[in-house]
């Protein structure tokens, strides 16, 4: 049976025979990468930014022990002009038409919400991609994940690395984020970068304006997903020329994410990129002691960061794709009779 459900108000439960099922998904497509903890899965699914609505739904069916069983879930999260899905369901109820189920569910509330494009991010090697191609979604962008190591980390290289920034400019770390008489600047940098080149995800969009910035760092803390920022301050003008974030999950401490990583045009060629990618490095090794590794992605073409990332020891690991949809035309597919 398949329902609408609310991560708020689910019962304790509920939350954690999703959990279940999660991490069963993981152990089957992505053995290698850490396993979900218990503990922040609620208000990861609950908490949105302002002016964004995420809707819900799960299938249930009778467990062994008697009980119920969520063994299935999808959700829509509904921003700017376009809704993003996130599906799974358990191995063992696979190719039973159940993710086919979901996926109707949540595109006929799309459409009756009134949004006429859909995506969703597929993780490359993994059932997903035959499923959502199978079904007319296209491929619009593509990027590599690449996993680094703590363990291997060649700790001297790295620290020659983080020295090697040029005169007139300072790093800073701030951990939690960073202050608001800096949040103006912060979002100054971010809205050049992408003014220059015009190359945010449709489906994980970066914010762009203080008041942004400042909810977006809410919303992070609310779903347990604690960051850390590092800022290259440009020391003549006070102007924010260079920044990296990273953001570790309660889910999963072990495993850090890299989220944007910036140099403003005008302040490229002066070092800034490995200086603060590595100066984040020494930061969390200290701030984060069970973290093992750290997470990246990147555009096949940004053959700068890609380089960064190798000189600080990244491993190439996956694809990842985002594919799109016209939701009219899905749902007809989904249900002919539509």
């Amino acid at each position: 049976m398949v329902r609408e459900w609310d991560s708020r108000t689910a019962p304790s439960a509920e939350i954690e025979s999703l959990l279940d099922t999660l991490n069963a998904v993981l152990a089957a497509d992505l053995p290698e990468d850490p396993l979900w903890q218990g503990g922040s899965l609620r208000e990861y699914q609950s908490e949105t930014m302002p002016g964004e609505r995420r809707i819900s739904w799960v299938a249930e069916e009778p467990s062994a022990d008697g009980n119920t069983a969520l063994v299935g879930h999808v959700n829509v999260l509904l921003l700017g002009d376009i809704g993003v899905v996130e599906l799974f369901v358990h191995p063992e109820v696979r190719r039973s038409g159940l993710a086919h189920q979901l996926l109707a569910t949540a595109v006929r509330r799309t459409y009756d919400e009134g949004f006429s494009a859909i995506g969703v991010e597929v993780v490359g090697g993994t059932p997903a991609v035959k499923f959502y191609e199978s079904l007319g979604f296209e491929r619009e962008y593509v990027e590599t994940r690449s996993v680094l190591k703590l363990s291997t980390v060649d700790w001297l290289a790295v620290g020659e690395m983080a020295r090697g920034i040029a005169t007139g400019y300072r790093v800073e770390f701030f951990p939690g984020g960073p202050p608001d008489d800096l949040i103006e600047a912060y979002a100054v940098a971010k809205a050049a970068v992408r003014e220059a080149e015009n190359a945010d995800l449709d489906l994980r969009p970066s914010s762009y304006d203080p008041q942004r910035l400042r909810d977006s760092l809410t919303c992070l803390h609310k779903r347990g997903m604690k960051p850390y920022i590092v800022l290259a301050i440009h020391e003549k003008t006070g102007a924010v020329a260079g920044l990296t974030e990273v953001v570790v999950p309660a889910h999963h401490p072990t495993r850090a994410d890299q989220y944007d990583t910036i140099v403003v045009p005008d302040h490229r060629g002066y070092g800034i990129d490995r200086a603060i990618k590595s100066r984040m490095l020494f930061e969390l090794r200290s701030a984060e002691p069970k973290l093992t590794d750290v997470q990246t992605w990147n555009a096949l073409d940004n053959e700068p960061m890609l380089k960064v990332n190798a000189e600080l020891g990244f491993q190439p690991d996956r694809e990842w794709y985002e594919y799109g949809a016209d939701v009219p035309a899905l749902l007809h597919r989904l249900d002919p009779k539509t």
